[in-house]
């Protein structure tokens, strides 16, 4: 009896171990059906990573519920939890999304040029030195004002310059983070979406993330700032 008890509790012993080891999860990063190169493939829970090669094929120790995040500038964030299944199937395939091209601040300016009479039909365009000092100064009547354009564009006009207001964190996150990270990770309603972009953009450090543009710090700020919000609502609530 001793021995089947011993036995039993070596066996389950045993398969707790080998649930706890790590082991090499391979897959591939592709886009659009197009392998993905240098996709920088990060296991949060580990503090491990390492990059996709040029079939986008990678390979990275693992274990069962690990957070693993795949990362490139060009395309959206993507985010896998490990489960049983992906290390049993060990041939996981990550589909990425291209983001929109950004485009650079523009700058319009208005230009405005001197208006021109147009001409009748029936005149006669005569030039003025003949009638005074009978020399032709190459001057026309009611023509262009030729100086008046060149100091244009010498800048001594005024121009009326407009700016497209600067990207603030609201917009940086609704442009770069995915949606269903809000719903899935953050457990963001709909609802408070806004009020909870707003509480954020109001903490000094989400002005050094717009000038910086890193998506991971974006992420890691939000999920800072989500345990704060949940407080603050569950005090509000209460």
């Amino acid at each position: 009896m001793k021995v089947k008890l011993l036995t039993t509790i070596s066996f389950f012993t045993y398969q707790l171990s080998v649930s706890q080891t790590e082991k090499l999860l391979s897959g591939k990063v592709l886009s659009q059906n197009i392998p993905l190169n240098k996709v920088e493939v990060i296991n949060k829970t580990a503090k491990t990573s390492t990059t996709t090669n040029e079939l986008g094929e990678f390979s990275i120790l693992v274990r069962s519920k690990d957070s693993l995040l795949f990362f490139s500038k060009d395309y959206f964030f993507k985010r896998l939890k490990v489960s049983q299944e992906n290390i049993d199937q060990n041939n996981i395939v990550v589909s990425m999304i291209l983001k929109p091209e950004e485009l650079d601040e523009v700058v319009i300016t208005n230009i405005k040029f001197p208006k021109v009479g147009s001409a009748d039909e029936n005149s006669t365009i005569v030039p003025m030195g003949l009638i005074s000092t009978g020399v032709y100064n190459g001057t026309i009547p009611n023509g262009m004002d030729l100086v008046a354009i060149f100091n244009l564009f010498r800048g001594k006009r005024k121009k009326e310059q407009f700016k497209f207001k600067e990207l603030d964190f609201k917009k940086l996150a609704e442009a770069t983070v995915p949606l269903d990270f809000f719903t899935n990770n953050l457990k963001i309603k709909p609802e408070e979406k806004e009020l909870f972009l707003q509480f954020c953009d109001a903490d000094p450090q989400a002005k050094v993330l717009v000038q910086q543009k890193n998506l991971l710090y974006t992420m890691d700020f939000l999920h800072t700032k989500n345990k704060e919000f949940q407080k603050l609502n569950s005090v509000i609530k209460n």
